[in-house]
């Protein structure tokens, strides 16, 4: 590795999250580099948009020498923003990719994750939500499973915590020797449902996306479990690395009124989250009805069947004592199509 990148750094191309850990994102989403002191070598830790993949390589070689490739592929989980470019990296390096046992459905083509909920927020992040791909992808021969004791394969001094909620396999990777905290989207630095947020980087330590997270009560705990780590650097999917006190606040804060700070007023999964298990969701909700188009028909109705009426009334007919319709026109329809009519 180059010495200069040795101590802390600002870079065009990547950010510096902490000794031996570097990020950079890609559009909205953010992936980790971190390297081993102990040998040299280094991980990837998520993959990124289907964009993200010569970036990641130019990052990779500027860090670590033009040749270079990581260990492995380790995954906070298979959401389309974390995997987008995972099979042409994996391919091209020959690495194995590592998750949780419970994210190998939707990485081995198996099961896709629930719909996204635009409902869950005003922001057009998550309004376009219903446009993001849910469906897996296969890369089997690549994956294998995280240690079931915790330990993070190649990278001593690690562990992973299982944070579900935004994904059945979410995992968060933790340094335990000086409190560095890779958290995916078990919660966020920036508000991700507002694209202005996520493009301008504004720093709000928040929830995880509301439109991809399928159980707002597992999600809850994990928030809690992370912020009893007491983290001093949390680096995640979504926004800046945060650090210090002020951070610290936010972040119990955050676990401790969760319900008020995070979960949607209203959504498809804020009361009946959908069920997963070890070969996918066995449960998703039922599409909540939404009467937008039924409204907006009746509403057409409504203004058609009042210029019917006034068109055909006859011009001199006596006056008499307002209708239904006479009140429609009068006092609903705006003056211009009054007039028109």
């Amino acid at each position: 590795m180059k010495e200069q990148l040795t101590h802390r750094d600002t870079h065009s191309l990547y950010f510096e999250v902490a000794p031996h850990v570097w990020g950079t994102k890609d559009i909205f989403v953010n992936m980790y580099m971190v390297q081993n002191p102990e040998d040299n070598s280094w991980v990837l830790i998520d993959a990124g948009l289907k964009s993200s993949a010569p970036k990641i390589k130019k990052m990779a070689a500027e860090l670590f020498g033009p040749d270079s490739k990581p260990n492995a592929i380790l995954l906070t989980h298979g959401h389309f923003d974390h995997v987008g470019s995972l099979q042409k990296l994996a391919d091209e390096w020959d690495v194995p990719v590592y998750v949780h046992y419970l994210e190998l459905p939707y990485l081995s083509g198996r099961s896709s994750y629930p719909p996204a909920d635009p409902r869950s927020s005003s922001g057009l992040m998550a309004k376009v939500s219903w446009m993001y791909p849910k469906k897996p992808i296969n890369v089997e021969h690549r994956l294998h499973i995280l240690p079931p004791d915790g330990r993070v394969p190649f990278l001593p001094g690690w562990i992973y915590i299982n944070t579900p909620g935004h994904a059945p396999g979410h995992v968060s990777y933790f340094r335990q020797r000086d409190k560095i905290l890779i958290a995916g989207d078990a919660f966020t630095t920036t508000k991700p449902e507002s694209v202005m947020s996520v493009m301008l980087q504004r720093k709000k330590l928040s929830g995880p996306p509301k439109y991809f997270t399928y159980d707002w009560t597992a999600a809850g705990v994990s928030v809690k479990n992370l912020a009893e780590l007491e983290p001093a650097v949390v680096a995640t999917g979504h926004g800046q690395p945060m650090s210090g006190d002020e951070m610290r606040i936010e972040l119990t804060n955050l676990a401790v009124h969760f319900n008020d700070l995070a979960v949607p007023n209203k959504g498809r999964y804020v009361d009946d989250p959908a069920v997963a298990d070890a070969s996918g969701f066995k449960y998703i909700p039922p599409k909540p009805k939404d009467n937008t188009v039924l409204l907006l028909a009746i509403g057409v109705g409504l203004v058609a069947a009042a210029g019917v009426y006034f068109l055909t009334r006859s011009a001199n007919q006596k006056r008499k004592p307002k209708s239904f319709w006479d009140k429609l026109a009068g006092e609903y329809l705006p003056k211009k199509l009054r007039d028109a009519l």
